[in-house]
């Protein structure tokens, strides 16, 4: 069957052609408008695709000029190369992608895009043999420690490929990995390539901003890097946990920009019962998931009896919880960090802790680490048991494959001690004081106790315990975030349905009515963002009834 045929953006081809009589008549007339590049890059990234196809219609159709760059297998490293497709990682160090998944990602996104009729820009038409020649050649013989800290015209992309191979290999650090150099020398060379495909591509034509998913690892992070130095407006999204709803940031990807948003965009929101209502069942209904697409908690259990019987931890005494994050995951640079990464803070908490027997502490390992789209191959558990061959015997560790409810667990201590978790988010809605020692969203909000060096941080594990939740007035901030956080930051576009699998959402536009302005609130504010520099949030509470 022609695939043609059967994705989404075919019959709404035909749809126009239908209503319009000739399919080109809206692309003729968009020509003139602001130029927009939607960077999706890797094709085969079927959320990406997905979600960025409807963009390129619903912009065209509000006057966009709309532009896609796409890879055609000219890229050696990618974010679609992880372990679990290279068990023999000496395979993708000889040839990359190259030889496998190239040829399911550039062929199918390319026909999806083209049947729309927008401009498709190729990486391997953007850079010169010469450039190639010298990227190669860089690659190749820099010192392997010179990597990390390596800019490029001003553009990061020794970060970027280390953030890329940290997640290749679902690990925080690379020691102790078979072929970690070659494969880094790879992500290296794909980011020198990424950088010089999109400076020349920015000065061959206009764009206004520029579009694309997640913001970092290769190529995401060096489309950000080089648009923001040629005064691109840049705009990053993802998924977001809520079913049909995503997260959109203006300039850097949300893991940076939730942290600094300005406080005005939610202090003073309108808030009445309904809304909190509206809130607080929200929150409860993510304690199994009920509500989200993205979700980690398989069949939890909440007794607290079973949760002693299972990790040998006693309630009676006051308990301080830990919510670790995975560990490879968003490796990037966060200068308020507490500490340089998340294991040294564990370790370090552990350390203290150990010195502090009339207190207990509760680790909840984070399940994505076995349940993630990549799952982790640096585990936290075996981590703590090489450093702590005997743990204290008042420290306790939930294993990611635990069901014990990470919510439940918490619910129980006096305080929580937090990295980057969005859990923060949630337990100081319901009254619980978090400590935040590194990049988590609820910093900087007036809700949490913010530690920005590791004396502060001790500081603060001085102050334990508690012994009292947070105060009425503490605990409404906290809600108005949080309400901010899951359902104005968190735009809704109903026309995606999850699927379960792989691809975890698909596109249900039967007709191109339901892209043109005015139809969909969560769509136009999205598309007025891109446009017009515009806030990406969506006034929910203007649609709770009272």
């Amino acid at each position: 069957m022609d695939e043609c045929k059967t994705n989404w953006a075919s019959n709404l081809v035909e749809d126009v052609k239908c209503k319009q009589g000739n399919v080109g008549s809206f692309l003729i007339e968009s020509k003139n408008g602001s130029k927009i590049l939607i960077g999706t890059s890797i094709g085969q990234y079927f959320a990406g695709t997905n979600l960025e196809s409807v963009l390129a219609v619903a912009l065209t159709l509000r006057g966009a000029d709309v532009h896609v760059l796409l890879c055609d297998s000219f890229l050696p490293a990618c974010f679609a190369c992880d372990v679990s497709w290279y068990p023999n990682r000496k395979t993708f160090v000889k040839y990359g992608p190259s030889k496998d998944l190239c040829k399911h990602c550039f062929a199918p996104a390319n026909k999806l895009y083209k049947s729309l009729g927008v401009t498709v820009h190729k990486y391997g038409d953007l850079v010169t043999t010469e450039e190639q020649q010298w990227a190669d050649h860089l690659s190749t013989t820099i010192a392997v420690n010179e990597i990390a800290g390596y800019t490029f015209e001003g553009c990061s992309v020794g970060e970027h490929a280390i953030a890329g191979t940290l997640r290749f290999y679902a690990r925080g650090t690379l020691s102790g990995e078979p072929d970690t150099e070659p494969v880094l020398r790879r992500f290296f060379k794909s980011a020198l390539l990424s950088t010089m495909a999109v400076q020349r591509l920015l000065k061959k034509v206009d764009f206004q901003a520029a579009v694309f998913h997640h913001g970092i690892y290769v190529p995401q992070g060096l489309i950000g890097e080089v648009a923001r130095k040629e005064n691109v407006r840049v705009v990053n999204w993802n998924p977001a946990y809520r079913k049909k709803r995503f997260i959109f940031s203006h300039q850097d990807t949300y893991h940076h920009t939730l942290m600094s948003e300005p406080v005005k965009d939610w202090e003073d929101i309108r808030w009445n019962p309904e809304v909190e209502s509206d809130l607080l069942d929200y929150l409860k209904s993510r304690w199994e998931g009920s509500q989200d697409w993205i979700w980690f908690h398989e069949h939890p259990y909440f007794d607290l009896g079973k949760i002693t019987e299972e990790i040998g931890v006693d309630f009676s005494k006051p308990c301080i919880g830990m919510l670790t994050n995975v560990l490879w995951d968003a490796q990037l640079h966060y200068p308020a960090n507490a500490f340089p990464n998340m294991l040294d803070w564990v370790m370090k908490t552990i350390e203290y802790f150990e010195e502090r027997p009339d207190l207990n502490l509760l680790i909840r390992v984070h399940p994505a680490e076995i349940r993630g789209t990549v799952p982790s191959r640096q585990t936290i558990v075996e981590e703590i048991k090489e450093r702590f061959p005997n743990l204290p015997k008042n420290v306790f560790v939930i294993p990611p494959q635990s069901h014990i409810s990470t919510y439940a667990a918490m619910s129980t201590c006096d305080s929580v001690i937090i990295f980057g978790t969005k859990m923060g988010v949630e337990l100081t809605s319901i009254g619980i004081p978090v400590i935040v020692a590194g990049e988590a969203w609820v910093r900087n909000k007036g809700i949490t106790l913010d530690a920005s060096s590791v004396d502060g941080y001790l500081g603060l594990l001085d102050q334990l315990p508690l012994n009292k939740r947070l105060d009425e007035e503490k605990i409404k901030r906290a809600r108005k975030y949080a309400y901010h956080f899951f359902f104005r930051r968190m735009i809704p576009l109903e026309f995606f349905e999850p699927t379960g699998r792989s691809s975890p959402y698909r596109v249900t536009v039967k007709n191109i009515s339901e892209l043109i302005p005015g139809q969909s609130i969560g769509l136009d504010i999205i598309c007025n963002g891109i446009l017009n520099n515009t806030p990406f949030i969506y006034p929910a509470e203007d649609f709770v009834s009272s």
